[in-house]
This record gives C-alpha cells, structure tokens and sequence, in this order.
C-alpha cells in the first residue's frame, strides 16, 4: 500500500464520510440542538428530562420525520465540506513535503488541519445555521417560519443581508480548529 499523500483520494474517501455522518448521527444532532435550545420556566420543570426523553417527545408529536427536519441543508453541505476538508488537509501535508517518502511533523500535520478546518468553515458556516434555525423551529398551528433551506437562506438575507447569514462563524470557525 503506497504511503504517498493523495488528494485525490482524501476527496473521495471525505464526501462519503460525510455520507455516512450525516445519515447516522443527523438524529442525535436534532436532539441535541432541541435540548440546547429548549425553553426555560423558572419554576416549570424542563420540557425533557433526557435525551431519550427528548428523541421520543419528538417521534411522537412529529413523528419520525421530526429527527429528521431539516437534513437537506447537510446532504447537501456536508459531503462536499468533508470533501473539501480532506482534500484540502491532503493539499496542506502534500505542499510541506520535499519528497513522498517524507514524515511530517506533528507541527506541519498541525499547520495542514489548520488549513482545512479554515477552507471548512468558510464554507460550511452558512449551512450550519440554517441547519440549525430549521432544526430548533416549533411548528405552531401548523405553519413553520421557514419552508424550508432556501427560504430560510432568503429570509436570513432579508433580514441581515449577508452577514445575517454567516452570524455565528466566528463560534464555528473556533470549534473547527
């Protein structure tokens, strides 16, 4: 097995991890985003007592499709950004060797994932909030605020132009690194 760096196959082997994170981990992702966001009483117990609790509130006021609400925007983003990712962390470990027999430092390998994680989050910011904004709206009277990716992107640049959009990057460009 050659131990040359390829982009080429970082890219690949990224958009189907992507693939996989997103279709495996997308419900906790809801749950966790519902707990984080769940509304405080002084005085009231939380709405849920756990995550298990949280998972089966919502499969039974939303049904299943409720874990899933809003998984377009990451089908869509995700598989590209780890993609992108991988590719670019190949990119930055190709470009800091003199030979493909070369070991790299744990500071280059540093420098590569800095990179990548930067490239990342350029990218990705704007999807993770409207993932986000779809996944903690409450359906009252059966109308959501937003119709769905687009229409919430809309309706950020309406509201803030671009720079409501990528609100919140600086959080994410940090948790990235």
């Amino acid at each position: 097995m050659s131990k040359e760096i390829s982009p080429r196959k970082d890219f690949i082997a990224g958009y189907f991890g992507g693939v996989a994170i997103v279709v495996a981990g997308y419900p906790m992702d809801t749950i966790k985003v519902r707990i984080q966001t769940m509304p405080q009483i002084p005085g009231q117990p939380s709405p849920y007592r756990n995550m298990y609790d949280c998972g089966m509130h919502i499969i039974k006021r939303e049904s299943v499709r409720g874990l899933y609400k809003g998984m377009a925007i990451p089908l869509v983003i995700i598989p590209p950004m780890f993609a992108l990712w991988f590719f670019t962390f190949g990119v930055g470990k190709k470009l800091q060797q003199k030979s493909p027999q070369e070991q790299l430092s744990y500071f280059q390998v540093f420098k590569a994932g800095m990179l990548a994680g930067t490239v990342a989050t350029a990218f990705c910011s704007p999807g993770e909030r409207i993932k986000c904004l779809l996944q903690i709206q409450q359906e009252s009277n059966g109308k959501a605020k937003y119709q769905g990716p687009i229409d919430c992107l809309r309706k950020l640049y309406k509201e803030g132009g671009i720079r409501w959009i990528y609100r919140g990057t600086t959080a994410t460009f940090v948790r990235g690194l």
